[in-house]
């Protein structure tokens, strides 16, 4: 969505800023069991080429394996230099995970804004357990999810018992680095956005945002943001290339209304079958999300 305002760039997730260079990402491009290469991949293609087919693809590919010895905040600022005026939006989750990484992408790019985008805690683990319910009869889940979940599991294990699984402790870890990290920032660096707001009032919220940026505000801009799927990372990429987004946003990237209705913090959870609920840790940093 924000990548659809005329004065920004959406990207696909990257995975690229974590790691210090161009080479370092080829490696864990190589080593990764889901295909983290392609958002970079259709990115170059996109940006370079003037296009994401199987051929420029490749030519992104070849473009990248020159420039293994760039850093990638110098990569990161040459993508940035091609789309300017417009603002490159990135979003990869990975960055995330850790204080240092955000602390390291901050020391990149001092002027840099940060959203934090929250969910309530219920309807984050939902969806954390359905995804795992869908992947698990295809193999060993990927270590990314089961950090998600929260799973008391080893690499490569299969859940066999809802038990194994409490999401709530991955919302925690992240949404507590995440704001460790801003806590040490001037509050005019960043915005916390909830996604039920936003996604239940767009035009609010979507103006709310850009005017933040200092971006346009107009009728016009705020209704190219309810379109993310004219986005051209918005469906498959080309064969060598075809994922780099969200799989859930890739097969329906229409807007569409969330509603609060169901998410409470009282009760047991969903994705547990021994009636734990949530944690009081959980509880007060939802609270002060302003979730009930």
């Amino acid at each position: 969505m924000l990548g659809q305002h005329p004065e920004m760039f959406g990207l696909p997730e990257l995975h690229l800023l974590d790691l210090e260079n161009v080479g370092q990402w080829f490696e864990r491009c190589g080593r990764a069991r889901t295909p983290i290469v392609d958002g970079l991949l259709r990115t170059v293609a996109e940006v370079y080429f003037g296009a994401q087919t199987e051929a420029t693809v490749q030519l992104s590919r070849g473009w990248l394996r020159r420039r293994t010895h760039w850093s990638t905040g110098y990569l990161f600022e040459t993508l940035a230099r091609v789309v300017q005026p417009r603002m490159l939006v990135e979003k990869s989750p990975s960055l995330a995970r850790q204080l240092p990484l955000l602390r390291h992408l901050r020391a990149l790019f001092p002027a840099a804004r940060f959203i934090h985008l929250v969910r309530h805690p219920r309807g984050h683990g939902e969806s954390v357990a359905k995804l795992m319910g869908e992947l698990e009869p295809h193999g060993p889940l990927p270590r990314w999810l089961l950090e998600l979940a929260g799973a008391r599991l080893p690499l490569g294990a299969r859940v066999r018992s809802l038990a194994a699984i409490d999401p709530q402790q991955g919302w925690l870890g992240r949404h507590r680095v995440i704001c460790e990290f801003l806590g040490s920032m001037p509050q005019a660096g960043y915005l916390r956005v909830r996604g039920e707001d936003l996604l239940g009032d767009p035009d609010t919220h979507l103006k709310r945002i850009a005017g933040w940026l200092r971006l346009r505000t107009d009728a016009e801009a705020i209704e190219a943001m309810k379109h993310p799927e004219q986005s051209v990372f918005a469906r498959r990429g080309p064969r060598g290339a075809s994922h780099g987004n969200d799989r859930f946003f890739i097969e329906n990237p229409v807007l569409r209304p969330v509603r609060m209705e169901g998410l409470t913090l009282d009760g047991p959870l969903g994705w547990r079958d021994d009636g734990t609920q949530f944690s009081e840790p959980v509880r007060q940093l939802a609270r002060r999300f302003g979730y009930q």
